[in-house]
């Protein structure tokens, strides 16, 4: 998702409302393309955070203080020297451009008042942070764009600040309906084609909703559209430019129902999500901190854990080739039988056989039918047969050991497969600090994870509890898997796991109560979201109370034989809950 004019209008207006006549107290820069700006208004303060990062470009509101270096980069130091103490005058959008300017009022050296603008760019990875004065000259920006980079527009100090034109484009407030129906409704491309070309402002996102609030294809052409076709899509343009005009929001985060990651942001409720999920927020910024945070965490999870997962896939696929190296040894015993056949019968006749000759026939009297039988002729009937016993001794003890070894791999294999999948919840670092613990205590890595300081070695399981009060917990991962089962939970607690893939335990407290029957689809669902089988539609899950459960002495943490069980098929999800903190 990408924030387009169309949420940053709503932004816009937001933003005025809250921060005009606030006084800037700091300006902090955690981040290289990110600064924290925080200002007083009304004896409340207020984090604006701006970020020009090229994957993840926003400017919202936000609650969370990151800390920040020690010695400020030079554009921070710059922000500080010209706009720090001023006051905020306002903020407003640029036509419908992906812009805003932040008009700040402030005192110059001699004690002047003085304006600047700060420019915040929300354009993908053109996005940028830039500080100009009141002629709209360029004292700098977190960005420094030369003409070797964009023919187009440098953006450099003392250089003129100007936002390149879009040919044939409209604002959407300013549209006449004459050239709406004479221009627009008459270029050759498809409807959701003819939106983006037209109006400044709109995105994708906007572009199908517009098509779905009209009832039309977004693939039609236009000039294949009736008469009705044209207006019903004028009056849904109207309806939006009315909603927007006056700050009639209603913002939304929309989620995946699986896999509950965020999808998009938007300030009006979106009748193309209408069958996902779908959370309301009293603000924009609101909105955009939880979807942004989200995902943040999520990148910041995966780059975290991306040398850790590439280990894991190479044991994994190790183990693997293990296996399958075994398994072909394992076929080569087969043949051990006939050479315990061949000693005996050559044992049976040996009274009776010539020496020195390269084979011979005997009757087998198990099938009662002649066998041929190689011999080597330098050696004595007795001594081939001999010879076959040691064959069929050497492969019994082969086979034996091969079939200590696959299980032993077999069980490397379930035992990183239950790691990946801890990895793909993880939720922080100390979560990954557990995962590292654990491939190196069983051997896994040879090297011991490192513990920095002030870090906590331990994460606690999740902790859920249902509108009628029954607590519930899952394991994140092994160790927290094996402290949900044997220390959080007693014996007539519920446990559930997926059937037949990875995932967490999940605990239900029942109170020595019986558990209603939608507690039970409640956890078996949890279970379900929180396995390798998230993004199935539906996954088998085994429940049985605690007092069934026994773990093997020597396994891997959290992993557990039971033998009564019932069993459950649900959907993932989390729905129903609510996480405790």
């Amino acid at each position: 998702m990408s924030i387009d004019g169309i949420c940053l209008h709503a932004l816009a207006s937001e933003l005025n409302e809250t921060l005009s006549g606030s006084h800037i107290k700091k300006i902090a820069q955690p981040e290289k393309e990110e600064i924290i700006i925080t200002a007083s208004k009304d004896r409340r303060t207020y984090r604006l955070l701006i970020s020009a990062l090229a994957s993840l470009p926003v400017i919202y509101l936000t609650t969370e203080n990151k800390e920040s270096p020690m010695s400020a980069p030079n554009f921070c130091m710059l922000l500080r020297k010209y706009i720090n103490s001023g006051r905020i005058s306002s903020v407003s959008q640029i036509g419908m451009e992906r812009v805003l300017d932040i008009e700040i009022e402030h005192l110059n050296e001699l004690g002047d008042p003085a304006k600047k603008h700060l420019y915040v760019e929300i354009m993908g990875k053109h996005s940028n942070i830039i500080l100009c004065d009141e002629d709209n000259k360029v004292l700098d920006s977190i960005k420094h764009v030369s003409a070797m980079v964009s023919s187009v527009r440098e953006v450099l100090p003392n250089r003129d600040y100007f936002i390149p034109t879009q040919e044939n484009h409209y604002n959407c407030f300013e549209i006449s309906k004459e050239d709406f129906y004479e221009d627009v409704l008459k270029r050759p491309l498809s409807l959701k084609k003819m939106i983006l070309s037209s109006f400044t402002g709109f995105g994708p996102v906007m572009a199908e909703e517009l098509c779905i609030r009209s009832d039309l294809d977004s693939d039609a052409s236009v000039l294949s559209l009736s008469d009705w076709q044209k207006d019903a899509f004028y009056q849904a343009f109207l309806s939006l430019i009315s909603d927007l005009s006056n700050n009639n929001y209603s913002p939304v985060v929309i989620t995946e129902e699986n896999t509950q990651k965020p999808m998009e942001v938007y300030p009006f409720t979106l009748q193309m999500y209408k069958d996902k999920v779908s959370q309301s927020y009293e603000s924009i910024s609101m909105a955009l901190e939880s979807f942004y945070a989200s995902k943040n965490l999520k990148n910041n999870m995966e780059q975290k854990s991306q040398d850790l997962r590439k280990q894991i896939h190479i044991l994994l696929e190790r183990n693997v080739k293990k296996l399958n190296i075994q398994s072909k040894q394992l076929k080569d015993t087969d043949s051990m039988d006939k050479f315990q056949l061949y000693g005996e019968l050559l044992t049976a006749n040996a009274y009776q056989l010539p020496a020195g000759e390269k084979k011979v026939k005997v009757l087998n009297y198990y099938t009662n039918e002649e066998i041929q039988i190689p011999l080597d002729e330098s050696l004595s009937i007795m001594d081939n047969a001999n010879k076959f016993y040691a064959k069929y001794n050497k492969l019994k003890r082969t086979k034996e050991a091969l079939n200590t070894y696959m299980e032993e791999t077999k069980k490397s294999i379930d035992h990183l497969n239950s790691i990946l999948s801890s990895l793909s919840i993880a939720e922080n670092e100390a979560d990954l600090q557990m995962i590292r613990q654990e491939l190196y205590e069983f051997g896994f890595t040879k090297k011991r994870p490192q513990t920095k300081k002030g870090q906590t070695k331990k994460t606690k399981p999740l902790h859920f509890v249902t509108e009628d009060g029954f607590h519930i917990y899952v394991g994140k991962n092994n160790y927290q898997n094996e402290e949900v089962t044997f220390k959080i939970a007693t014996g007539n607690d519920w446990w559930f796991h997926s059937k037949t893939i990875p995932g967490s335990h999940v605990i239900v407290k029942s109170n020595n109560e019986e558990l209603p029957d939608h507690i039970f689809e409640l956890a078996a669902s949890l279970a379900g979201y929180y396995s390798n089988g998230r993004d199935q539609d539906k996954i088998e899950i085994d429940y049985t109370q605690k007092k069934q459960l026994k773990k093997v002495a020597g396994a891997a943490p959290g992993y557990v034989i039971y033998h009564t069980n019932y069993s459950i098929t649900v959907h993932p999800s989390k729905e129903g809950v609510e996480l405790v903190k």
